[in-house]
């Protein structure tokens, strides 16, 4: 098994359309094109051998490495120290703006800071998941590798008078040359798919100017954010690396990036994230608009609208509304395995595409909702059309809403009776309900009330259990889920009832470990799935969040603090924790981060609050005189 860097060893650059992961050793192994979910260039975080990389580090192998991003930026940069110099490898992508296009740059600027550094450059691309062979083609100013209809350009960032580069082609058209630096001098490679003409010489000066914009427009998006709490650092972080995971053509945000990271090291859960899940793509409008971007939080609005349009009213098995798509909205993610890849430190299969794509999991429904109502709050609001087809939307859940669906976790050991399920439909009733109210729209009132009732007491009666003296995972079950932490933050019982407060002490007890929380016990509640799992980092940042409503402030805040040491080392996060302390599943992943910014948001608007009182209650009482 081939060399394989941590998960949580990267950095995330991108440019709105696709994404790239960089390695706390310069290489690039993660990079599809021209989106998200297209087919990897190079992948060599799946297969070493196999997935094809573009490596840049000192050719003296005894080099200590660091990394950071550019203050408020998406810029990230790589530095390198050895005996004889120190150098720095500045990667970003020029953001394309919000038309769709096939043409992308990747740039990595070489530096040396102090001393004299040799670096060695090799740029192995493997097109469509090293499926196609392709050929490399020399000119006088730079290269092109051209495979099955893809053409990836490689730039030279030089002065004419610099000493010309010699590559040493070694017969594998794959591209490989050094380069030797003083301190003070830098040079570069721009990497472009489809670019409009010929490989050419990119001066310093047009660089520092692709730089300089690219700085200016992260730094220009970031300043619109309202968030000034405690945790403002790693909030911002979060709200770029999500920015950094949204299809700015559409507004769609992808769960993450990658594809076939696994949950469990030499596992078989390995799922392809590079798409949209409704879940989680509706969360991000809380996020969005907690920080004050509106923007962002419109088009997604305007794209979740759009799937709601065009299949209300369906009859199809998994119901009006798929609960993933790509990012252009389209529904086509087949699922296959990429023959004879290694998978990441031998994790198998390897899967492209998302079978779960067409499961029923009905809480989708109660997730689109509650964003739609927020938004609506706050000025965003539906027209006609959106309304009607909304409508359609939930005639169709008044009818279907009292049956076994895979759940939010995608299970593939059959439907069940979900309790979580049943809460968010009871949300998508109850939000519904609000929105006819505010806006004077024509309704089905009688039939959603009628429907939100019953939901509300079935879950009463049946998700509860009276044996484990707390809300369980489905209605023929006694085991625990830690996705009902939501019943409180969704309004469906108050923080001090009871039956929650039993609640979150049986979750204390059973899913929690030292502050992290798992999802549920898959031993206990089989999943149709081989092995085990690491503690589920939404789940910790969504109990953080319930501990906050319930008031228990200082345990909340703990946890959180030790949640945040479990950060990688630019404060991102993947969707698992192991025992051991690495970062598992895809990376990063778009629901935690979001998770983190709303459980910043409320723990800090509580200890506000109480800090509030307690200034007023010791403060002297005003004289009469």
């Amino acid at each position: 098994m081939g060399d394989y860097p941590l998960i949580e060893d990267h950095g995330l650059i991108g440019d709105l359309q696709t994404a790239a992961l960089v390695s706390t050793q310069g290489t690039i192994d993660w990079y599809c094109t021209p989106r998200f979910d297209s087919p990897s260039i190079f992948g060599s975080l799946l297969d070493s051998e196999k997935g094809g990389y573009f490596k840049v580090a000192p050719v003296d192998r005894t080099y200590a490495t660091k990394q950071l991003y550019l203050p408020d930026t998406a810029v990230l940069i790589t530095r390198f120290m050895t005996e004889a110099g120190a150098g720095e490898v500045v990667d970003f992508m020029p953001v394309t703006g919000s038309t769709a296009t096939q043409r992308h740059r990747l740039v990595r600027m070489l530096r040396c800071v102090r001393g004299s550094l040799t670096f060695k450059v090799d740029i192995v691309p493997r097109f469509n998941h090293g499926r196609s062979p392709h050929k490399l083609l020399y000119t006088e100013r730079g290269a092109v590798f051209v495979a099955d209809g893809l053409e990836l350009t490689v730039h030279s960032v030089r002065e004419p008078k610099d000493v010309r580069l010699a590559p040493l082609d070694l017969g594998d058209n794959d591209m490989h040359f050094t380069l030797t630096l003083e301190a003070g001098q830098e040079r570069g490679v721009v990497l472009e798919t489809f670019a409009d003409g010929p490989p050419r010489h990119v001066h310093h000066a047009e660089f520092m100017q692709l730089f300089d914009d690219t700085v200016r427009f992260w730094r220009d998006w970031l300043g619109q954010s309202r968030y000034s709490g405690r945790w403002r650092e790693a909030v911002e972080r979060s709200a770029i690396t999500l920015k950094l995971m949204t299809y700015a053509p559409t507004g769609a945000i992808v769960a993450a990036p990658t594809a076939g990271l696994p949950e469990q090291l030499g596992g078989e859960r390995n799922w392809d994230y590079r798409f949209t899940w409704i879940r989680d793509a509706s969360f991000s409008v809380y996020a969005l608009l907690g920080l004050g971007f509106t923007d962002e939080a419109q088009a997604f609005i305007g794209w979740l609208r759009d799937r709601v349009h065009e299949k209300a009213g369906s009859d199809g098995d998994s119901g009006p509304l798929n609960i993933m798509y790509r990012v252009d909205g389209s529904s086509d993610l087949e699922e296959e395995v990429l023959d004879g890849w290694e998978g990441y430190e031998g994790s198998r299969p390897v899967r492209i595409g998302n079978g779960a794509a067409s499961q029923l999991q009905l809480d989708i429904y109660g997730e689109a909702l509650d964003s739609i109502f927020f938004a609506h709050e706050r000025g965003i609001q539906l027209d006609h059309r959106g309304w009607t087809s909304l409508r359609t939307l939930l005639d169709w859940l008044t009818d279907h809403w009292d049956q076994p669906d895979e759940g939010l976790w995608e299970t593939r050991g059959g439907r069940k009776d979900f309790t979580y399920g049943r809460v968010m439909s009871w949300v998508a009733f109850d939000r519904a309900l609000r929105l006819a109210a505010a806006s004077g729209r024509p309704a089905s009132l009688e039939r959603w009330s009628h429907a939100r009732d019953r939901l509300y007491h079935q879950v009463l009666s049946r998700g509860w259990s009276e044996q484990r003296q707390a809300f369980v995972q489905h209605y023929d079950t006694h085991v625990l889920d830690s996705s009902l932490v939501r019943m409180s933050t969704v309004g469906f019982i108050t923080p001090d009832d009871p039956m929650w407060t039993a609640t979150l002490d049986a979750m204390d007890r059973e899913l929690v470990n030292d502050s992290l929380v798992y999802r549920y016990n898959p031993e206990a509640s089989p999943d149709g799935l081989a092995g085990s799992e690491g503690t589920f980092s939404l789940c910790t940042f969504m109990y953080v969040d319930a501990l906050a409503r319930a008031g228990r402030l200082n345990q909340s805040r703990l946890v959180l603090e030790k949640m945040l040491t479990y950060a990688n080392h630019l404060g991102l996060y993947s969707e698992e924790i192991a025992l051991t302390g690495r970062q598992l599943g895809n990376f990063p992943q778009a629901f935690t981060h979001l998770a983190f910014i709303d459980t910043a948001i409320t723990l800090d608007g509580e200890l506000n609050r109480v800090q509030g009182e307690a200034r007023r209650r010791t403060a002297p009482a005003e004289s009469n005189l």
